[in-house]
């Protein structure tokens, strides 16, 4: 069983389908844990009267700080993170944990599959539109359609949904808040467990969620992501999703250190970047 934390801003209508999609399609019984954000549109009333564990502040507190709170109230030894505008579809949670018992460790970060209606070109995703809002939602056709899309693992786990085992969320100290209220959030924390020793980093192509894009991104002021990650890691982002964690490749197993001249050329550049900032 999971420990699943969904931060949620006002958005009472995803958060619904978010969690019922969970109870329907998952085989296991798992905890859900919502960090309510403002929640006057009726979220934290519902929240509190669907007996959810859930967190909350008065505000949006942003991605960092939410899930960091609702980790807090962790019972199972494996955190997920998810979004509220995410449908679980079914075997998406069976397909995880025959993963994680296959590997005989607790270091690795894992993702889900998403399904998405909008194509950015994504080699992660599987693109398919079912709606891009509660209104026109095709559940029926997704529920009928999901599991028959052919997509293999890919390397370069960081987007939600995410897990990772307790230990190492408490190792790496969860999300960064300084990268508050979010944006490069899950690069940052995807370093934070390279420089703790994973070295699997793994989307999982049979466990897939729905996913309506960007319900809630859309309405925050952005943090300059990019630049925190580079000035905070040396390297830019484009550079650690490339030749560290290989984002989009095919997955062919842990990975290694990345060498070579063409990551001499990266880190020089980088330096410059940021020498110029």
């Amino acid at each position: 069983m999971f420990s699943i934390i969904i931060p949620t801003w006002n958005n009472l209508a995803f958060a619904k389908l978010c969690v019922e999609s969970i109870r329907k399609n998952s085989a296991y019984n798992h905890q859900v844990i919502l960090h309510v954000n403002d929640g006057g549109d009726g979220t934290l009333q519902w929240a509190r009267n669907e007996g959810l564990d859930f967190t909350h502040t008065p505000d949006n507190a942003g991605i960092c700080i939410a899930v960091n709170e609702a980790a807090g109230l962790a019972k199972h030894d494996y955190i997920v993170y998810m979004n509220d505008d995410m449908y679980v579809c079914p075997g998406w949670d069976t397909n995880i944990t025959d993963e994680i018992k296959k590997l005989g460790t607790d270091c690795f970060m894992f993702s889900s599959t998403m399904i998405e209606p909008i194509n950015y070109n994504n080699p992660c995703v599987i693109n398919k539109d079912y709606g891009q809002s509660i209104e026109t939602f095709n559940e029926t056709h997704l529920l009928k359609e999901c599991n028959t899309f052919p997509k293999a693992d890919w390397a370069g786990s960081t987007w939600p949904p995410t897990i990772v085992h307790r230990k190492y969320w408490l190792i790496t100290g969860g999300y960064s808040i300084e990268l508050s209220p979010g944006v490069s959030s899950d690069d940052d924390f995807a370093m934070k467990m390279w420089q703790a020793g994973c070295r699997i980093f793994k989307g999982i192509g049979k466990s897939r969620v729905y996913h309506f894009q960007s319900k809630s991104t859309l309405r925050v002021k952005k943090n300059n992501g990019r630049k925190q990650f580079l000035m905070k890691w040396g390297i830019n982002q484009s550079t650690f999703n490339k030749y560290y964690i290989q984002r989009g490749t095919p997955y062919t197993g842990p990975l290694t250190e990345p060498t070579g001249t063409t990551m001499q050329w990266e880190s020089f550049r980088a330096w410059v970047k940021r020498k110029m900032m």
